[in-house]
């Protein structure tokens, strides 16, 4: 990882410099003794943000000249694989505001008084940031159609009124990138930025899934909340399409491959330990001493080897240049096969060791939830399956 020294860490009233990697690994160790209870509850790891804001890991992805560090992909990625160690649902939030944040840097639609003040604001004052796209009646948006959600231009700004669902982080969001269309004949649609104090804002408590399950991913729900016109970010005719940025999807399936690593290193882990401290009475050794469980640990070995291959080299290899060809697909493929080798990982852990991985006592069966979550994420295995095979019949 990037040596960066970022701000004066706050650990029980010490302050002292840290690494970027140092500060992970402490914050990860500490997010991992609250994981347990937030999952149970489903309750949201605010302690966890603050704990991030303090160490300056929220402008990671904000240019130099904000406040920001600006990283790289690798950097970002081994953040989020650190912090998802110690828990998967805060690395999961913490990722979608750096990818918000990364997104931003590299558009030229933004309003620059308005980039500006939302880097300012999330370094000063820990404000986060996530996108609002999936709707109800149409479900994800990256197997098309329009929003229901309505944008109207008015004297004052913009008007907008709509229904989004699994707005990861919305308890501690401080904005929402809301996808929406214009109320004309002429379909538009568009991005609006909208920050939560406004009336009309609100968010319905729905989030009660299997996995992931303190990310607080509820509803939210817009009432003719008004915002400036500067806060329109990027409104285009149906007909024509935004520009497609290769690098937005690349930063996405990476960081998510990155994050899924971490959840399967973190059952890894728990797994070692256990093998190592039983010892059944009828054996008289550790269960680590059999050959039948060092074979499985290897296979698990591998998995997580071929996985840090397949991210890091990709991902140090676009911090270099981004003129890689096909570089989207190479990433889609790194998401299928690592995510793959994530669950399959884990899975492994859960038939070698029987009923003591799926109780609820024991964090290999959280850890199993949140890693099936990685097949949820877009692109999903089918969209990534058929972009690789078209490419490769040149269709």
């Amino acid at each position: 990882m990037k040596q960066v020294v970022l701000k004066t860490f706050v650990n029980q009233g010490l302050e002292t410099s840290l690494s970027l990697s140092d500060q992970v690994k402490t914050l990860s160790q500490d997010f991992a003794t609250r994981a347990a209870v937030h999952d149970k509850d489903g309750s949201f790891p605010f302690e966890n943000f603050t704990a991030l804001h303090q160490a300056g890991l929220l402008g990671l992805t904000i240019p130099r000249d904000l406040g920001g560090q600006d990283l790289g992909l690798a950097s970002i990625c081994q953040v989020i694989e650190g912090i998802a160690c110690g828990d998967a649902s805060t690395a999961l939030v913490l990722n979608m505001h750096y990818l918000q944040h990364a997104k931003a840097n590299r558009s030229r639609s933004w309003h620059p008084e308005v980039y500006k003040k939302v880097c300012r604001e999330a370094i000063a004052n820990s404000a986060l940031i996530n996108a609002a796209r999936v709707e109800p009646e149409l479900g994800t948006p990256a197997r098309g159609g329009l929003p229901a959600t309505t944008a109207q231009k008015t004297a004052q700004g913009w008007l907008l009124s709509g229904h989004k669902q699994y707005t990861t982080g919305s308890p501690i969001l401080r904005y929402f990138v809301v996808w929406a269309k214009k109320t004309e004949d002429e379909p538009q649609v568009g991005n609006f930025l909208v920050p939560r104090d406004l009336p009309g804002v609100q968010i319905v408590e729905t989030w009660d899934h299997l996995g992931m399950r303190a990310t607080g991913s509820h509803d939210l729900i817009l009432e003719n909340v008004l915002i400036p016109d500067e806060y329109a970010l990027d409104i285009r005719p149906v007909s024509i399409k935004s520009p497609p940025d290769p690098m937005t999807a690349v930063w996405n399936s990476l960081t998510l491959s990155a994050l899924y690593l971490g959840v399967a290193t973190a059952a890894r882990d728990w797994l070692i330990e256990y093998l190592g401290d039983r010892t059944p009475s009828n054996l008289g050794t550790p269960l680590a001493s059999l050959s039948r469980f060092q074979t499985a640990v290897g296979e698990i070995e591998a998995l997580l080897y071929a996985n840090r291959i397949l991210i890091y080299n990709l991902a140090q290899e676009l911090d270099k240049s981004e003129s890689a060809p096909n570089v989207e697909l190479q990433a889609q493929a790194v998401k299928y096969l690592s995510t793959t080798n994530s669950i399959r990982a884990v899975e492994i852990g859960l038939q070698l060791i029987g009923n003591p991985g799926l109780t609820r006592k024991n964090p290999l069966e959280r850890h199993y939830r949140d890693v099936l979550c990685s097949r949820i994420h877009t692109p999903q295995n089918d969209v990534i399956c058929q972009s690789l095979g078209k490419a490769a019949l040149d269709m």
